[in-house]
């Protein structure tokens, strides 16, 4: 990168990481629209922080499909928040936002094929058969973990699937196709890591009882807008 790139990509960390402690310190306090809006501000210093990626590495398709999943998750990201501060009750925007995020975990899977060097199928069936696992740990799991998924059981062990499938799917490709040419699908799997650890703590808070306190809040956001930044990021790896 040159000079001027790196200070462009910095900038959009730390001026992400400003947005994101102001957005804690609103939704800590109190589910609001304000709360929201400074949420999908959040969002667009990460989408920032890949379009200075991609230009530096000239747009090629691995950091398109990024991009496409990092847009699908800032709207994830507003439709969560609008069951928040708008509507509690209201069932559709959580089903959106799994919706949005799902999708944004598809655009990250196929990134991962123009991605790695030489794709190999055969990292394929690992990636399978741990999402298969995670799958029925979502569905078999939930008094163990004290939830209670109701009419979210489906929708909430198929996103699990999906999620733990990118973030393996990128980790064997990298290890069929050697983790030296690929850093940045080892970068993506830890993103994809992250999102799972923010997405275990939100489970409790959507689904759990007296898991909405301001530790979880806050852990959550971090883990999320890390894994989101990390995602980004990879897109300086590529080869």
């Amino acid at each position: 990168m040159t000079t001027m790139q790196t200070v462009f990509y910095v900038a959009t960390l730390v001026l992400g990481l400003i947005a994101l402690c102001l957005f804690l310190k609103l939704r800590v306090k109190k589910c609001s629209a304000q709360a929201t809006v400074t949420k999908a501000f959040v969002s667009v210093f990460f989408l920032l922080s890949w379009i200075v990626t991609a230009y530096i590495k000239g747009m090629p398709p691995y950091a398109a499909f990024v991009g496409a999943g990092l847009l699908l998750g800032l709207l994830g990201d507003i439709w969560l928040d609008l069951k928040f501060c708008c509507a509690p009750d209201n069932d559709f925007y959580t089903k959106m936002g799994f919706l949005s995020f799902a999708v944004g975990h598809v655009f990250f899977c196929a990134a991962v094929v123009f991605g790695v060097s030489v794709f190999k199928p055969v990292a394929i069936l690992p990636a399978l058969g741990v999402a298969l696992i995670g799958a029925l740990a979502v569905f078999f799991g939930e008094k163990a973990m004290k939830l209670n998924y109701g009419a979210f059981k489906f929708i909430s062990t198929l996103y699990g699937a999906v999620l733990i499938f990118m973030a393996s799917f990128a980790f064997f490709a990298a290890l069929f196709a050697g983790f030296a040419e690929n850093k940045n699908l080892v970068v993506l799997a830890i993103g994809g890591a992250l999102f799972l650890a923010s997405d275990l703590i939100l489970s409790g808070t959507y689904f759990g009882e007296g898991k909405n306190r301001p530790v979880d809040v806050v852990t959550n956001h971090v883990l999320y807008y890390a894994a989101q930044f990390v995602i980004a990021s990879s897109v300086l790896f590529l080869k």
